[in-house]
C-alpha cells in the first residue's frame, strides 16, 4: 500500500523534529517523519558512549519555541539532551506523524507527476516535498587500516558504543582526538589497564566552565520564563561575538590560545608530552574542544599518547605511522563521520536522473544551504555551509525551518499541483558568495585539514558568517532564484496525461 501525504521529513534529530512542530505551526498535518531506528533524538540517540555531553550551553541549545527550565547542568549530557527530544515530541503532538524503523531506500523524483516515490524499509511513500533531516553526523565514519580484519579483539565506533562488552582491565586503544574522544578518555581511563591514544592531530582544548543549575535557578525560570530567554539571549550574544572573531579577525584569537595553554600547563607537567599536545595551527580552524578532565586524564600513568595516526593492524598489534607498535585487546575509534558526502545523496535521484551524490561529486552545494539544482521541492536542513564553528546549530536549524515554511508558502500561493526547482545559476552565485567569505575565515587559513574540507579542499561545511546573517538570508524564499514547474494536461492518442513545464515564472 502507498501513503501519499504532502511532506515527508527524513530523520528525528533536532532537525526532523524542528520540521515536524513547524508543520504543525504552519497548518500543515499532512505529513510523516520517516525514521530508520526505532526512537527519536538522531544524534542523541546514537552516541551514548561513556561521558557523551553536548559543548554548547543547555539553554542555547534547545528550541526557542521549547524552552526547557529544567536543564540539571549549564553543559547538558547526552542522556538530558535526548530526554528534551523525547518531550518535544510529545509535548507538539508529534507521536502520530512518526514511522520509526522505516529506512528510506531510494527517493526518486517523478516529473510528470511532480512528486517524490519514495522507498522505504517498510513500504511506498508518496511525497510533493521531501525535507531531508538526516544530519551530517548520522553515518560513523571508519578509516580503512590494513590489517584490521584480523584483530582479534573488540572494535566499535563512538557512535556505535558496544555498552555488553566491559573495557574494565583491557588494554584499549583510542584512535582519533575530536569531541568524542576528549571526553571518552576520561571516563574509561580509570578502569582500563592501559589507555593507548592514536593522535594524528592534537586538538586544542579549552576549559569547560560546566557547574550544576541550582535548584533555585530553574525555580525561577519556571515562575518567569523571561529569565531563561534573557539567559538565552545573553549566550546568543557572547558566541555571537566568538563567530565574528573566526570569520572576521582569526589572526586576533591568539589571546585565546594563551587560556587553551595554560589549561594544558596546568595538568601536563612532561614537557615533551606536552609538545606532542599543542597544535601548530592557528586555534579555531578545528571544532574547538572543551574539557577540564582530557588533560589529566592523559597524564596518569596508565595511559600513552602516540603522536601519529594508526595505518597497520596485526593481528593484536597496532602500528602508528611512525612505526611505534603497541600490543591492545580493544579497539575504539573516535574518528567522526560522513559530513561532507552526505551519504542520503547516493539514495536521492532527481530530475535529470542523477543522484544527489553524483550532482555533488565535485563538493556539496545548495541554495542557502537548502534546495539543490535538479530536485525540485527537496531541500535539507543542515545541508551544506550550514555548520557553525562555535555556537550552537538550533540557531542555524531555526533559520532553516523559516526558509522552510516559506517554501511551502510559496507554493500555496502558487496554486495547484507546482514545483519550486533551484536555478542552477542561482545555486552557483549563491555558493561563490559563500566561498568567497570563506577565504578570510579561520577555517581556510588556519593552517589545518579538518573534517569540514571535503576531498578537493573546499570547506562546504561551515557558514562564513554568523547565525543572524544566516537568518537574515533566509528568512524568505526569492522565486527569482528558483523555476516554477507545474504539471500541465497533454493530450497524447486519445489519453489524457500530465506532464512538467516551467510556467516561465522568473520573478
Amino acid at each position: 500500500m502507498t501513503e501519499h501525504v504532502r511532506v515527508a521529513v527524513i530523520g528525528s534529530g533536532f532537525g526532523g523534529l524542528g520540521a515536524a512542530v513547524r508543520l504543525r505551526r504552519e497548518g500543515i498535518t499532512d505529513f510523516v517523519v520517516l525514521e530508520r531506528a526505532d526512537g527519536v533524538g538522531g544524534t542523541w540517540r546514537d552516541n551514548d558512549y561513556p561521558g557523551c555531553a553536548c559543548d554548547v550551553p543547555s539553554h542555547l541549545y534547545s528550541f526557542s519555541f521549547a524552552p526547557n527550565p529544567d536543564w540539571p547542568r549549564t553543559f547538558s549530557g547526552q542522556r538530558h539532551i535526548r530526554a528534551y527530544l523525547e518531550r518535544v515530541a510529545d509535548v507538539f503532538g508529534l507521536r502520530p506523524h512518526l514511522r520509526l524503523g522505516t529506512e528510506v531506500l531510494r527517493m526518486t523524483w517523478d516529473a510528470r507527476e511532480l512528486r517524490w516515490d519514495i522507498e522505504t524499509s517498510a513500504g511506498r511513500y508518496v511525497a510533493d516535498v521531501v525535507v531531508s533531516a538526516t544530519g551530517p553526523l548520522s553515518e560513523p565514519r571508519i578509516p580503512e587500516v590494513p590489517g584490521l580484519d584480523t584483530f582479534p579483539g573488540k572494535v566499535f565506533h563512538s557512535a556505535r558504543w558496544d555498552h555488553g562488552h566491559d573495557l574494565a582491565g583491557q588494554r584499549v586503544a583510542m584512535v582519533g582526538t575530536g569531541a568524542s574522544a576528549i571526553q571518552i578518555v576520561p571516563a574509561i581511563q580509570p578502569d582500563v589497564s592501559r589507555l593507548t591514544l592514536f593522535q594524528r592531530t592534537p586538538p586544542w582544548v579549552m576549559p569547560r566552565v560546566d557547574r550544576a543549575i541550582s535548584g533555585v535557578e530553574r525555580a525561577l525560570h519556571r515562575a518567569l520564563p523571561v529569565t531563561a530567554q534573557v539567559r538565552r539571549g545573553m549566550l546568543w550574544g557572547i558566541r555571537e561575538l566568538q563567530v565574528q572573531a573566526f570569520t572576521k579577525h582569526p589572526n586576533e584569537l591568539g589571546f585565546v590560545e594563551r587560556i587553551a595553554k595554560r589549561n594544558m600547563a596546568r595538568s601536563i607537567k612532561d614537557p615533551a608530552l606536552r609538545a606532542r599536545l599543542t597544535p601548530d595551527y592557528r586555534i579555531g580552524c578545528k571544532r574547538i574542544l572543551l574539557s577540564s578532565t582530557y588533560y589529566p586524564a592523559l597524564a596518569q600513568p596508565n595511559v600513552d599518547v602516540v603522536a601519529s595516526g594508526l595505518s597497520e593492524v596485526r593481528g593484536s598489534t597496532l602500528v602508528a605511522a611512525d612505526g611505534t607498535g603497541t600490543e591492545v585487546d580493544a579497539i575504539v575509534f573516535g574518528t567522526g563521520f560522513r559530513v561532507t558526502d552526505m551519504p542520503i545523496a547516493d539514495r536521492v535521484v532527481g530530475a535529470n536522473g542523477l543522484t544527489l551524490g553524483e550532482s555533488w561529486k565535485g563538493g556539496m552545494e545548495a541554495l542557502r544551504g537548502a534546495s539543490a539544482a535538479g530536485f525540485p521541492n527537496w531541500m535539507t536542513i543542515i545541508g551544506p555551509n550550514t555548520g557553525l564553528g562555535n555556537s550552537s546549530m538550533i540557531l542555524m536549524i531555526e533559520s532553516q525551518l523559516n526558509y522552510m515554511a516559506d517554501y511551502l508558502r510559496q507554493l500555496e500561493v502558487l496554486g495547484g499541483r507546482a514545483a519550486l526547482s533551484a536555478r542552477p545559476s542561482a545555486v552557483h552565485a549563491w555558493n561563490r558568495r559563500v566561498q568567497e567569505r570563506m577565504r578570510r575565515t579561520v577555517w581556510n587559513t588556519g593552517g589545518c585539514t579538518s573534517w569540514y574540507l571535503d576531498a578537493n579542499g573546499r570547506n562546504t561545511t561551515i557558514w562564513p558568517g554568523t547565525p543572524s546573517e544566516f537568518r537574515r538570508a533566509t528568512r524568505r524564499v526569492d522565486l527569482a532564484e528558483y523555476e516554477v514547474l507545474r504539471a500541465t494536461p497533454v493530450v497524447e492518442t486519445g489519453v489524457t496525461q500530465k506532464r512538467a513545464e516551467s510556467d516561465g515564472v522568473t520573478a
